[in-house]
């Protein structure tokens, strides 16, 4: 099976879920996606245990393929973010990740400078360094990725499992960002020294510095961002059986 043709099935139907064009209850059937989609009926079976994986499909017999509501989804994996961010609903994604980015990397930066091996603190400090110049030069893709690897590593230094398995998310609402136009070609001094703050706070062993640089971090995040989602209504969610166990 060529695996870019599964790669296009997952995405194309990833896609049209997220955006409502296959509509949640909905059910088809793999011969006419395999047809509509111009592949063998093997690639959309593979296709859809990807997306069962994800929540978004099931099947049933019988009938064919149902498409799942959205309280179904694997929201935090990386792929649908990236989905959720490319449609209409991007700004409700994208206040959703940083609202939690908000509640949860400060409190990260905070562990780290608890927990930290001294080997990670260093390295923060090197990425920080790295992250000043490149940003100043204005290499916007390299900074992207220094700037994933520096919220990751915070995360994951702070030896918190859970913290640390939201690294992909964050890449994932990183390079949605540039890709919306949302990140500047020239990252503001601000921000850049701030992520010298962080990492000079875990290095020392200072946890409310620490705490304090990353919550002004992502404070600044959200005022830049925040008119994306400005008149989008928020869905409350109340919780189901399988919630509460």
């Amino acid at each position: 099976m060529s695996s870019s043709l599964h790669d296009r099935a997952v995405d194309e139907l990833g896609r049209r879920i997220v955006a409502g064009e296959l509509a949640p209850g909905s059910t088809v059937l793999a011969t006419d996606l395999a047809a509509e989609l111009e592949v063998s009926r093997s690639v959309i079976r593979e296709a859809v245990r990807v997306l069962q994986s994800l929540g978004l499909l099931r099947s049933v017999r019988r009938l064919g393929i149902r498409v799942q509501p959205e309280d179904n989804w694997n929201v935090l994996d990386p792929q649908i973010i990236a989905w959720r961010l490319s449609g209409s609903g991007r700004g409700a994604q994208l206040r959703s990740l940083t609202e939690l980015r908000r509640s949860v990397e400060p409190a990260a930066a905070e562990l780290a400078a608890r927990h930290a091996p001294d080997p990670e603190a260093e390295r923060l400090l090197r990425i920080a360094a790295s992250m000043r110049s490149i940003g100043r030069a204005g290499d916007l893709e390299s900074f992207q990725e220094l700037d994933i690897e520096f919220h990751s590593l915070v995360l994951a230094a702070s030896g918190n499992e859970m913290f640390a398995a939201m690294s992909d998310m964050i890449g994932a609402v990183l390079r949605g960002r540039t890709r919306l136009g949302l990140m500047p070609k020239h990252p503001h001094e601000d921000a850049l020294q701030l992520h010298i703050d962080v990492a000079d706070a875990i290095q020392g062993r200072d946890p409310a510095r620490a705490r304090d640089a990353m919550e002004r971090i992502m404070t600044r995040t959200l005022a830049e961002v925040e008119h994306i989602w400005a008149e989008e209504p928020r869905t409350v969610r109340s919780p189901t059986r399988a919630d509460l166990g």
